[in-house]
């Protein structure tokens, strides 16, 4: 057992600062020679005491954009730092513990209470920035200019338009709150976002417009395979052409969109020996007797609608008992095509020699249809 020993003990009454220093010095006097474990309950009296101290010194802050609670907390938080480092030797404990508390509550306010980070360098700057602005506008009875605060501050004008920049990072505008009246949209709501697809618009409104120098059949080809996202068997089967063929259109019409996007004037649509391949439109007219077949394969775009417009008008203009289009190898028509049929339907029709049009793939009926061109099975 420890010997007992009287010590003074802490005023009961809040009589003034003596009573707080005369407070610390009991403690100090209390805590001598006792133990670590038994120090805590003397220590725990000492705080108590003092927290009234505390208080006011947070009081005096309040009003500067931070919850009362919040500062006495850190105020408290300083109380006990000053308890835990006092010596009695060192002079006053109020004197201590006040310098102890206050920088606890400026160290709160210059790291916790910014909404955002900004360098402590720009934070002290900002300070000195709003004493400046204070003095120079109470001299020249008007706000000071960003030169002035320069001047007076001698620091550059970059840093001063920085400081002053920075300064409402300390209590940013919450997004979520309301743009006022009786709407109920939110500040968030105001603030646009940035548009990535921006980057590409050359490119696609140069690409559109490379498309269009493309036969019909490439450029069908090509919307069925990123925009209608078929795939290339399912679009050999609406052609009626073969898989691998219509790899080699998509491959030689990609090359040629690379080529073109990358010079200043695009270069000329080569149709080389890819025409004579199985997607190349097919005219061929028979003599059946009286009777006129006109025998239509492959695509028909805009260089085989000519051809087909020839043989058309060629064979109602023989005055022939019956004209069949027999479109059993047409895999595709462009505007061209359909200009060409409706050509001779109308020349058909002044001649009174009958036009039928037999033997239509489903893709080209749609077509057909659409442009009011009936077609017997």
């Amino acid at each position: 057992m420890f010997g007992q020993t009287t010590t003074p003990t802490p005023p009961t009454t809040d009589r003034g600062l003596e009573d707080l220093d005369a407070a610390a010095l009991a403690y100090a006097a209390r805590i001598e020679g006792l133990p670590p474990e038994r120090r805590q309950e003397a220590r725990d009296d000492l705080v108590r005491f003092a927290l009234p101290f505390a208080g006011r010194l947070a009081r005096r802050y309040r009003g500067r954009g931070e919850p009362l609670e919040d500062l006495e907390q850190v105020a408290r938080l300083g109380l006990v730092n000053a308890v835990d480092r006092y010596d009695p030797e060192r002079g006053s404990f109020t004197a201590y513990a006040a310098i102890t508390i206050v920088g606890e509550i400026k160290r709160h306010f210059r790291d916790r209470t910014w909404g955002v980070h900004v360098p402590r360098r720009l934070r002290d700057l900002i300070l000195e920035v709003g004493q400046a602005t204070a003095t120079l506008t109470s001299e020249l009875s008007r706000a000071p200019t960003v030169a002035e605060l320069s001047a007076r501050l001698e620091t550059p004008e970059e840093e001063i338009l920085a400081a002053l920049e920075s300064a409402a990072g300390y209590s940013p505008a919450s997004l979520n709150a309301p743009v006022g009246g009786e709407s109920s949209a939110e500040f968030g709501d105001l603030v646009g976002e940035s548009d990535h697809a921006l980057e590409s618009v050359d490119d696609r409104v140069t690409v559109s417009g490379l498309l269009h120098r493309l036969p019909w059949r490439e450029r069908r080809i090509l919307a069925m395979r990123f925009y209608g996202n078929q795939t290339q068997a399912e679009i050999a089967a609406r052609f009626g052409i073969s898989q691998m063929h219509v790899s080699r259109l998509l491959s030689r019409a990609l090359t040629w969109l690379r080529q073109a996007m990358l010079a200043d004037a695009p270069p000329p649509w080569q149709n080389g020996a890819a025409e004579a391949e199985p997607g190349r439109a097919r005219i061929s007219v028979k003599q059946n007797g009286d009777r006129v077949v006109v025998e239509v394969g492959g695509e028909v775009d805009r260089a085989g609608a000519d051809q087909l417009r020839r043989a058309v008008l060629q064979a109602v203009t023989g005055q022939p008992r019956e004209v069949v289009v027999d479109l059993v190898g047409a895999g595709g028509f462009d505007a061209g095509g359909i200009a060409a049929l409706m050509a001779g339907r109308e020349a058909a029709a002044r001649t009174g020699v009958p036009l039928r049009l037999t033997r239509v793939q489903p893709a080209v009926r749609r077509s057909l249809t659409a442009a009011g061109l009936p077609a017997a099975d």
